[in-house]
């Protein structure tokens, strides 16, 4: 697949904010401990949600699917293995793993794969499981897990890691007893999981304050649910604003899940401003530069996020610095920047972006997901005709992001030659 992008065009206009990635995966995989159908509104058309579908059909759940919510009706799931093939498509399908275990009593699946972001270790997950009395056997790149011995527990996390908050908190909602987690992770994202499970029974109280209490309960009921906005996918149209000069209206955001971003923008001279679920961006004439943005866990600024960041401040009337304190692969549009014109390098964990600069239109490479967005937001800003070839990383957490950056006034097509 190739995106093709002729830059150097103000954005401006509305754009409808999807339903979040980070939100929808680990409660589609919550779903099957109702035993009920579920319904979840606002969900995403994503290559990734479409691989978490399968899965929960593999496991034998029926789905089905509407004009923007899919059905999981999980009464007729039975099956406690996930194909490797379907592990590999999707790093996040680790979730299931918890979910799985204490719906079968069992659960047999591959280490998982998704974008290449350097170390993303397992072992939180599956400490965090083993604590809950759950015996977990690894082997040849399978985990194989049984729940025969399941209790209630301290999950201690040594690090506020949200896939393991979210793999706790699915294994821990049906066991019987107190489970506490500490240090748990803090974002919107665990709070819209938590808020999920309430509604369909569970009763767990702490989300957002990194410590959870679960009472367990014995069963959960079916439900019809609606997914946060997704904030990622809303800092991309602000840094598109930004990078392009122009002014952007988004529907469908929460001002308070924003804070690091905005806070970050308003720094650099953007105008911001919220009216209840809808923001509003203006690009300044000159974008001042990021003194030091450090990616932290929420509420810090999110790791999602720095990639898109990158290519408005490439025209940043000075040095700015980005310091990635979670993933050590977040670098690798460096190179593809730099060969559109930017002045970027990266020393460890840091990326030093010198500005102001112009970029040129050129054929990139998209490494990952926000990586690949990255690109797209560089090319709509420079000048001249850029190739982006991606081999389906953007489409794995964008919805119809061609659609709507055509409404905003840029020029892009997709070519899959």
């Amino acid at each position: 697949m190739k995106y093709i992008v002729k830059g150097g065009r103000e954005l401006g206009g509305t754009v409808r904010v999807q339903g979040a990635k980070n939100s929808v995966l680990p409660i589609l995989a919550a779903s099957i401990l109702s035993n009920d159908k579920c319904e979840i509104r606002d969900c995403p058309d994503l290559s990734d949600v479409k691989t978490t579908l399968e899965i929960l059909e593999e496991l034998g759940c029926n789905v089905t699917y509407g004009v923007d919510f899919v059905g999981v009706d999980s009464s007729s799931a039975f099956n406690p293995e996930i194909p490797e093939r379907l592990m590999r498509k999707l790093r996040s399908s680790i979730i299931f793993l918890g979910a799985v275990t204490m719906r079968m009593g069992k659960a047999r699946m591959s280490t998982p794969g998704g974008c290449h972001l350097g170390a993303r270790p397992i072992d939180l997950h599956l400490k965090a499981l083993k604590t809950l009395g759950i015996k977990v056997k690894e082997e040849a790149g399978f985990i194989e897990t049984d729940a025969s011995e399941a209790k209630s527990a301290h999950v201690h996390l040594a690090f506020p890691s949200v896939g393991a908050t979210e793999n706790t908190i699915l294994a821990a909602v049906k066991i019987k007893g107190e489970t506490l987690i500490t240090n748990a992770a803090r974002e919107p994202e665990i709070i819209d999981l938590i808020s999920f499970l309430n509604a369909m029974g569970a009763r767990i109280t702490g989300g957002g304050s990194g410590t959870i209490h679960i009472e367990g309960v014995a069963s959960l009921k079916g439900i019809t649910y609606r997914i946060i906005p997704d904030r990622i996918a809303a800092t991309t149209y602000m840094c598109m604003a930004m990078a392009t000069g122009g002014e952007i209206e988004l529907e469908n955001v929460k001002r308070d899940h924003l804070t690091a971003i905005t806070n970050e923008l308003r720094e650099e001279g953007a105008r911001v401003e919220f009216f209840g679920e809808r923001g509003y961006i203006r690009a300044p004439r000159k974008i001042r530069s990021a003194d030091m943005i450090k990616t932290m866990p929420y509420p810090g600024f999110p790791t999602d996020a720095q990639s898109v960041f990158i290519p408005h401040l490439i025209k940043g009337d000075s040095t700015s610095v980005i310091v990635e304190n979670i993933f050590e692969s977040r670098f690798k549009i460096v190179d593809e920047l730099n060969r559109m014109g930017a002045d970027i390098v990266t020393e460890g964990r840091s990326a030093i972006i010198r500005g102001p600069r112009s970029l040129t239109g050129a054929h990139v490479v998209a490494p990952d997901l926000r990586g690949g967005a990255a690109l797209v937001i560089a090319a709509l800003s420079a000048s001249g005709e850029s190739v982006i070839e991606d081999e389906g990383h953007i489409i794995r957490g964008y919805e119809s992001l061609v659609e709507n950056i055509s409404a905003l006034g840029g020029d892009i097509s997709v070519s899959n030659t």
